[in-house]
């Protein structure tokens, strides 16, 4: 999948203009790429329209318009977007419910680690994770964690012909696991390999 570059980007002006519609649009499409692993984990899997879609955001939130600052946004978030042979995910640790989410992140240090990818027929694969910055403080986890999934050849093609993609935590606190995510998420994840 090809990185984004500056001419692929909204200037603020223009951006501002269709917003409304391009997020419609990008929130339709997250929406077939996300999966829920249990009561509180979800992931949600990054594609280049939903970078383009982090980085617009980030340059409009923080009025940035200068060829420098647009260039750094691109640099930081470009990692995310999947590259043929892997898959990238956003995994969040989703509590409503603030002093829980507190508990929860305490017990849930290095789950990050422990996510797993498995195409029907092959072995677990096991995210790496965060390879951006170290996302543990202390006694605690992140409730945002940056994923990969390196898939093999022989995987990629079965995904390619309709293989089953299942998805699980397998963490001491935290154990979950979905065996086939739906085909709707498998044909989009698809397109990402290859």
């Amino acid at each position: 999948m090809e990185k984004l570059i500056r001419r692929d980007l909204y200037t603020l002006e223009a951006y501002a203009g269709i917003r409304a519609e391009y997020r419609a649009r990008v929130m339709a499409h997250k929406r077939g790429r996300q999966v829920t692993v249990g009561p509180h984990v979800r992931l949600y899997f990054e594609d280049r329209l939903t970078i383009q879609y982090q980085v617009q955001e980030m340059l409009r939130v923080e009025r940035i318009f200068e060829e420098a600052g647009i260039l750094g946004e691109l640099e930081a978030y470009n990692p995310l977007i999947p590259d043929g042979h892997n898959l990238k995910a956003t995994l969040m640790l989703e509590y409503t419910d603030v002093e829980e989410r507190q508990r929860a992140l305490t017990r849930m240090v290095g789950i990050e680690d422990r996510v797993w990818l498995r195409v029907a027929g092959s072995e677990r694969v096991w995210a790496i994770a965060d390879e951006d910055m170290d996302r543990e403080v202390g006694e605690k986890t992140s409730s945002v964690h940056f994923l990969r999934f390196e898939l093999t050849p022989a995987m990629i093609g079965a995904v390619k012909r309709g293989a089953a993609i299942g998805l699980g935590v397998d963490h001491a606190a935290y154990r979950y696991a979905v065996d086939a995510v739906t085909d709707n998420v498998r044909r989009s994840l698809a397109a990402d390999l290859g």
